[in-house]
């Protein structure tokens, strides 16, 4: 996210821009638009008390998520509206588990506050991102860990409510994916703000000296 001088790239990005095309039609496009269609199907799982098959989809829906990205990246299938389509997948599916895991007393409370607490956050600065037209940082590697953490950990919560010799393990493996996905999720949100922050000195710094 910095230049030579320690200082953000204009756009947001490290070194040159890659390629972004205007296509929709691309593999990886298809494959978030599948996690997408997932989500009514996972909820109609759960709810319906077939815990089994809903973390069946939320593992399909983590393969998916890693294939995409593997594909857009190996083949040069970058686009815009993968790049839009991707996060808000995964934010869809953390927000929709979190509820649902919440409303069937699978996790507390306490932990979809403290999830979508740091959501409320990036939120926040909306506005003065778009006042000042500010690029939307990329996806950084403990972003992507933090969403990898928590859409693994779901999934072994789920398994670990499913009477078998896995329940033990699932449980405690999940548990720790989950303290490990909040304190990285809220590393990324302290991330983003100090983005914003570098850009908006840099940009204040340009001016002036115009």
């Amino acid at each position: 996210m910095s230049t030579a001088t320690g200082e953000p790239a204009e756009d947001g990005r490290d070194g040159p821009d890659l390629p972004v095309s205007d296509r929709l039609l691309t593999l990886p496009n298809v494959l978030s638009f599948i996690r997408l269609l997932g989500v009514p199907i996972y909820l109609w799982l759960l709810l319906s008390d077939r815990l089994a098959l809903a973390g069946l989809v939320l593992v399909l829906s983590g393969f998916t998520d890693y294939l995409d990205g593997k594909i857009a990246r190996h083949y040069h299938l970058e686009s815009r509206l993968g790049q839009l389509l991707d996060p808000v997948a995964d934010r869809l599916y953390i927000a929709t588990t979190l509820l649902s895991l919440a409303w069937i007393d699978l996790i507390p409370w306490w932990l979809v506050v403290l999830l979508m607490a740091r959501d409320a956050l990036i939120l926040a600065m909306a506005p003065l991102v778009r006042r000042h037209a500010l690029p939307i940082p990329p996806v950084d590697f403990v972003g992507k860990a933090a969403t990898f953490n928590l859409l693994g950990a779901f999934p072994l919560l789920i398994f670990g409510h499913v009477e078998g010799w896995w329940t033990t393990a699932s449980l405690a493996t999940g548990w720790a994916l989950v303290w490990w996905g909040a304190a990285l999720y809220w590393v990324t949100g302290f991330i983003y703000a100090r983005q914003v922050r570098q850009m908006l000195r840099l940009r204040a710094g340009r001016e002036a000296r115009v």
